[in-house]
C-alpha cells in the first residue's frame, strides 16, 4: 500500500534536500511533482514539510553545507544512539551526534567507510513520508559506491540488511545488462539498491546515494524538469523487467532520478 503508518527499522523511510534556494526549489518541485510546501517556522528552521494530497513526501531546508546541494536518504532505526555507536565501530564517521527534531524525533548524519552520507531517523511523531510508491512519491533509494564489499560489509553490520547481488539488472535501481547489482533486504523484502560507479565517474563525484520518485511516464516527468529549468543527466532508459528510468537535476544542482516502474510495488 502507498500510504504508510510505520516503517520496519533499517528501511529507507524520508529523503529532504537542502537547498540554497528555497522559494526556488519549492517552484521546481511543485511543478514537477504538484507538491505543496508547508513550513515549519521559526522553531523549525525553516524547514519545509513537502506534501501530496495533504500527506508528508519528503522534506526541505536551507542548504547546511557547501557545495551542490543533494537529497539526503534517511534511514528509521529503533535507537539512533545504539545505531550510531555501530556506525562507528564499522569504520563510518559521524558528521552530526544524535539530535532531536523537536517532538518529530531523533537523528543523525553520518557517512560510511566508502564516502557516501546518510542520516538515521528515530520517529517519534513523525514516521517519515506517509505516501510512497505512487507518482511523485519515493520508491527507491540506491547506493553508487567505489566498493561494494566495503559499502555491503557496513550496512549489513549497523543495519541488519542482507545483500543479494545478482549480475543482471535489479531492483528499481539501474545497471546495464551483466553489470552486478545489489538488492538490500529487511526482512526478505527488498528496501534499497547498490551499484558500482563506472570507472569514467570524474575522481571528484563521491560515492552517494541517489533517491527515486515513481512518475506515471518518464518522458513527461523529464519534460516537465527541463521546463522548470532543470537538466537531464541520464537519458530516459528502460530497465529490464523494472520499468523506464532518468537521472536529472533541479535548477539548484540537486540529482535526483524518476521513475515509471513497469509493476509498482503493492
Amino acid at each position: 500500500m502507498p500510504e504508510m503508518t510505520s516503517y520496519t527499522p533499517g528501511t529507507p523511510s524520508w529523503v529532504d534536500l537542502g537547498s540554497p534556494d528555497i522559494p526556488g526549489s519549492i517552484a521546481f518541485y511543485k511543478e514537477v511533482f504538484g507538491w505543496e510546501a508547508a513550513d515549519t517556522g521559526d522553531e523549525g528552521g525553516g524547514y519545509q514539510m513537502l506534501m501530496k494530497d495533504g500527506k508528508y513526501v519528503a522534506g526541505l531546508g536551507p542548504a547546511m553545507n557547501p557545495g551542490p546541494p543533494y537529497w539526503t536518504t534517511y534511514v528509521s532505526v529503533a535507537d539512533v544512539d545504539d545505531t550510531v555507536q555501530r556506525v562507528e565501530k564499522e569504520g563510518g564517521t559521524v558528521v552530526m551526534p544524535p539530535m532531536d527534531v523537536l517532538d518529530a524525533g531523533r537523528m543523525a548524519v553520518a557517512s560510511d567507510p566508502t564516502g557516501a552520507f546518510f542520516s538515521m531517523w528515530q520517529p517519534n511523531m513523525h514516521i517519515g513520508a506517509q505516501l510512497v510508491n505512487e507518482h511523485g512519491t519515493l520508491c527507491w533509494n540506491e547506493l553508487s559506491t567505489r566498493d561494494t564489499d566495503k559499502a555491503a560489509a557496513f550496512y549489513t553490520a549497523v543495519f541488519g540488511w542482507e545483500a543479494k547481488t545478482s549480475s543482471t539488472e535489479g531492483g528499481e535501481g539501474g545497471g546495464d545488462p551483466g553489470m552486478a547489482y545489489t538488492e538490500f533486504q529487511v526482512d526478505g523484502r527488498s528496501i534499497a539498491g547498490m551499484m558500482a560507479m563506472m570507472p569514467d565517474m570524474p575522481a571528484e563525484v563521491p560515492s552517494h546515494w541517489l533517491v527515486y520518485f515513481a512518475v506515471d511516464d518518464c518522458e513527461a516527468a523529464v519534460a516537465k524538469v527541463t521546463a522548470a529549468g532543470g537538466k537531464v543527466v541520464t537519458p530516459p532508459m528502460d530497465i529490464s523487467s523494472v520499468g523506464r528510468f532518468s537521472v536529472v537535476q533541479d535548477p539548484q544542482g540537486a540529482v535526483f532520478a524518476v521513475i515509471a516502474l513497469a509493476t509498482p510495488p503493492g
